[in-house]
């Protein structure tokens, strides 16, 4: 029988703890490893805290301390979802970037090959469709090359790089997953949807972008973390494997979208209009993904659509106010990335 035991790295953060979740739900044995940063919420798991197969430990996956973690707990499968990933965070401070999203993964890939070594496992690296860069036209295949535009989707190409690297001299049993734009429950307000919901919710502005243009691949959190389920128990090693959902929407349609839905459910008052704001330096246009291999080989597609899925989203906030009260204001409200 396999084993049962899953690590989960930064499992306090909005995909790691949506993923959790659905583990549970599956009677996995969850170690939850988050470092508790800015972006760490103990509100995202408040409901597993007396799960009596949920624990969780405080470290750093650049820490010395994670080997005797891993070998302590034996877990037949490592999602590393750890990682700095605010884009504007990372023009203002790149350093941060490079120690998570890379000496951090270069620490994690050093204790998992002794590991992996001894007992039977799988690494899987989550990653994300900025390493492609600008995709003016079509979608970005596995095989398309890396053009990160910002110092975060760098950082998170390095990782990438170091772990094929990894896979091919070590024979590391790693797969890594470039996934598209997430949304859903318990994602941090400085990302866009969140905060065009938050600013909603409390009667201000909707500050968008430049004019509004660019464009992204949009995908609900639960339908990313059923592709990790898939991938952790049919994906092929050494393999890497798009997430995407092939719906692309500008920024001004996506707000458009969340203030339809909001007009549903409360009442948008007088101060909730679009604002155009000064674009963040080295804006990518837009990002498309390529995932035809995940449908044609482990047989996945998204189930929700985008209508739904804001749906859903918006009304999570709503019903769950006291999640941004456990956030420090300042993280919410202040805007980063300007390099002015």
């Amino acid at each position: 029988m396999l084993s049962k035991n899953i690590i989960v790295t930064g499992g306090l953060g909005f995909i790691g703890s949506n993923l959790i979740e659905l583990l549970l739900q599956k009677k996995f044995n969850i170690l939850n490893i988050d470092k508790i940063t800015y972006s760490s919420n103990f509100y995202n798991v408040k409901n597993f805290k007396f799960v009596k197969n949920y624990k969780f430990i405080k470290c750093d996956i650049g820490d010395e301390k994670i080997k005797n973690i891993i070998f302590k707990f034996k877990p037949k499968c490592i999602f590393n979802l750890a990682a700095e990933t605010h884009v504007d965070r990372s023009i203002d401070d790149p350093k941060k970037f490079i120690k998570s999203n890379i000496i951090g993964v270069f620490n994690l890939l050093e204790n998992f090959k002794e590991y992996s070594k001894k007992y039977n496992s799988k690494l899987i690296h989550i990653s994300t469709d900025e390493v492609f860069g600008d995709i003016l036209k079509g979608r970005s295949s596995e095989k398309y090359p890396y053009r990160p535009s910002s110092p975060y989707a760098a950082s998170k190409a390095a990782a990438d790089h170091l772990i094929n690297s990894y896979i091919r001299t070590y024979k590391l049993p790693v797969i890594v997953t470039n996934c598209s734009n997430n949304y859903g429950p318990r994602q941090h307000p400085e990302k866009l949807i969140p905060k065009l919901i938050y600013n909603i919710l409390n009667n201000k502005a909707l500050p968008i972008y430049g004019k509004g243009t660019n464009s992204r691949e949009w995908i609900y959190v639960k339908d990313h973390c059923e592709a990790l389920l898939k991938i952790f128990q049919k994906g092929k090693i050494g393999q890497f494997y798009n997430i995407g959902s092939n719906n692309n929407l500008s920024n001004i349609e996506v707000c458009k979208n969340i203030l339809s839905v909001s007009k549903k459910l409360i009442t948008v008052r007088d101060k909730v209009k679009i604002t155009f704001v000064k674009d963040r330096p080295g804006h990518d246009f837009r990002y498309a993904l390529d995932s035809r291999k995940i449908k044609k080989e482990l047989k996945f597609k998204p189930k929700t659509s985008f209508k739904d899925g804001i749906k859903l989203t918006f009304e999570w906030y709503k019903n769950n106010r006291s999640f941004y009260k456990s956030l420090s204001k300042i993280d919410i409200l202040k805007r980063h990335g300007k390099n002015d």
